[in-house]
């Protein structure tokens, strides 16, 4: 059997839970799963599932970072994406400042298009480019938008400070991902635009859905959708209501909820088969194929592995389908290859997320426990697994 050293999720779920004064089988009694279960996370004999170190932060009390040691600094210091950060922690730190009379801006149409690429950028997982540019590109649409104001400006900004949010979400910053949104809400109130304050609702949502408090996350859910009561029935309406569906039913899926699941995702079917793909409409991705990812999404969360990789063998991802749902889509369909036993099409469904989107399979913590569940499940641990286990840093 491989061995692993001590820095692990299960590890550090131990050294929390002996910080806590509880044995295994205190803390495994405040848990939805076994004391066994438990003990082989711990352990390092099975690897922790993300629903499980919610729980286990949940219990614990303390944020899911501290649990699966996101940041991965080493491994972002190498790469040289940590000396990213602190530009786009100032440029949401300046917020309130208004015009700033020694800046260079770049004329506002120009502006605007390197706003909306920044977006593609992380959506073909080129996060290294857009986070590069990001601080500047917020940075002039915070003095425009202060000098001369218009919803399309405030809207935009709205669009960068999202942007902000994915990166730091993909990157493991999640204390900046919450700054991120608080100021796309800011922007969008100036914008008065009903869609993007719906989006941050959801966007909201998925952060308590990995700290596993979700009925906090179904509340958020259900303020998004309050939000597009009143919508026109567009469109764009409709893809909104439509993605917070989706949102929806991965939380309830991640509290084993299954009958709110299959409400949302027949909810969300209807919309998409009656607007097709929109996964131009605020960079959601919303369409048929993406209600078919979270569908699988669902499968998984709720463990039945089999369910999600018959559902995976019907998935057709669109040509136009983003890099970045593409990887999402390989490492839970890597994770459930894993689960009912299938190691070496695991492995290749990873090789293929790395192969399209490096920085954001590095970076994922649902690829890393997978990687480490397959170290475990090997005889000999063959040399590619060995490579992939070393590039994220296990």
């Amino acid at each position: 059997m491989p061995t692993q050293d001590e820095n692990h999720t299960g590890a550090r779920i131990k050294e929390q839970r002996r910080l806590a004064r509880l044995t295994q089988r205190q803390l495994a009694a405040l848990l939805p799963y076994s004391y066994s279960y438990l003990n082989q996370v711990e352990c390092g004999a099975r690897p922790a599932t993300t629903a499980f170190v919610a729980a286990c932060a949940k219990a614990l009390k303390v944020d899911v970072t501290v649990l699966t040691g996101q940041p991965y600094l080493t491994e972002l210091q190498r790469d040289r994406l940590a000396e990213l950060i602190r530009p786009i922690r100032e440029s949401l730190d300046l917020y309130d400042l208004g015009p700033h009379p020694d800046l260079a801006v770049r004329p506002r149409e120009r502006l605007l298009a390197r706003a909306d690429q920044l977006c593609a950028e992380v959506r073909a997982t080129r996060l290294r480019n857009a986070a590069r540019d990001l601080p500047d590109v917020i940075a002039e649409l915070t003095h425009t938008a202060w000098s001369a104001p218009s919803a399309e400006l405030w809207r935009t900004l709205a669009s960068a400070y999202r942007t902000a949010h994915d990166i730091s979400v993909k990157l493991g910053y999640y204390d900046l991902s919450t700054v991120a949104l608080d100021r796309m809400d800011w922007a969008a109130q100036r914008a008065s635009d009903a869609s993007l304050a719906a989006v941050r609702q959801y966007m909201r949502a998925l952060v308590y859905f990995r700290e596993g408090e979700y009925r906090i996350g179904k509340r958020l859910v259900a303020a998004g959708h309050s939000v597009m009561a009143q919508a026109d029935g567009s469109r764009e309406a409709l893809a909104v209501i439509g993605q917070l569906h989706l949102g929806g039913a991965v939380i309830a899926a991640r509290a084993d909820d299954r009958a709110t699941v299959d409400q949302h995702l027949a909810e969300a079917h209807r919309i998409a088969e009656r607007i097709g793909d929109a996964s131009d409409v605020h960079w959601l991705s919303f369409g048929p194929a993406n209600v078919a990812l979270h569908e699988m999404s669902a499968a998984v969360e709720m463990r039945r592995y089999d369910d999600a990789l018959k559902q995976a063998r019907r998935i057709k991802l669109p040509t136009r389908m983003p890099t970045s749902r593409r990887a999402h889509f390989l490492i839970d369909q890597a994770r459930a290859e894993m689960e009912t036993g299938r190691g070496d099409a695991a492995l290749k469904s990873l090789l293929e997320a790395r192969r399209l989107a490096p920085e954001q399979t590095r970076y994922h913590p649902a690829a890393r426990e997978t990687i480490t569940g397959l170290v475990h499940m090997a005889r000999r641990t063959p040399d590619t697994l060995n490579h992939m286990a070393a590039w994220v840093g296990l």
